[in-house]
């Protein structure tokens, strides 16, 4: 069975030259387990759907400091990286946690390392409430963006500079991908999956996590989109 998918080409897409090569997410305390855990799950299960698994992106995550972060939910996470110690990351995503509305938008060392990890980064993904922080850092200023349903109308007025975009699931303009979050977090993962390593690799992923994946039968908006080239060094 496994020869026929492979032979059929569901189950594996061939990448010479992987547009991507690290995907780090930031953990901040306090983060929401479905917007961390769900797209963490579809850019991991990314290797087991290339032809050559030395061609899948390092998927990790990275927080202020050292040491356990704590979820809004109570899991208590070990990050990988600090700021001072994670590697250049070409896909840069911010989940959702429990102070991007608040204390977190005054944190200096947290949106200066965001917008510089930001400006270097070659695509950025936030989940909900996520954009809040990426908006912040100024890397939203021009574009068309979303977050949480419930906090649009609160992110277009503390980010004018920002075109709210409030009946999708998902927009992604630039190279920014900002999305509702929630139970949909898998949405904008697998759109990326796609449009990166192709529908195959995209269809296989929800399948094993019983998502029917179609992207026309998501919401969302695709303004100016900037995509990494596949064959950059």
């Amino acid at each position: 069975m496994l020869e026929i998918l492979l032979a059929a080409g569901l189950m594996a897409v061939p990448t010479p030259a992987p547009p991507i090569r690290t995907i780090g997410f930031l953990v901040l305390p306090g983060v929401y387990n479905s917007e961390l855990v769900a797209p963490f799950d579809v850019f991991h299960h990314v290797r087991f759907r290339l032809k050559d698994p030395k061609h899948a992106p390092e998927v990790f995550t990275v927080a202020k400091d050292a040491g356990p972060v704590r979820t809004f939910e109570g899991l208590s996470l070990l990050p990988r990286y600090t700021f001072a110690s994670a590697p250049p990351i070409d896909l840069l995503i911010v989940p959702s946690a429990e102070h991007n509305m608040d204390t977190d938008l005054q944190d200096a060392a947290l949106l200066d390392w965001l917008r510089r990890a930001g400006a270097r980064a070659r695509l950025v993904l936030s989940l909900c409430d996520g954009a809040f922080l990426l908006a912040r850092a100024g890397l939203l200023d021009g574009l068309e963006a979303t977050t949480f349903p419930g906090d649009r109308d609160r992110f277009a007025a503390m980010f004018p500079a920002v075109k709210t975009q409030h009946h999708v699931l998902f927009v992604h303009d630039g190279k920014a991908v900002t999305s509702a979050g929630g139970a949909r977090g898998y949405e904008p993962a697998l759109y990326l999956v796609e449009k990166l390593w192709g529908r195959a690799a995209a269809v296989e992923i929800g399948r094993g996590l019983v998502i029917d994946w179609d992207l026309a039968s998501v919401s969302h908006r695709v303004g100016r989109p900037l995509w990494p080239s596949p064959t950059a060094p």
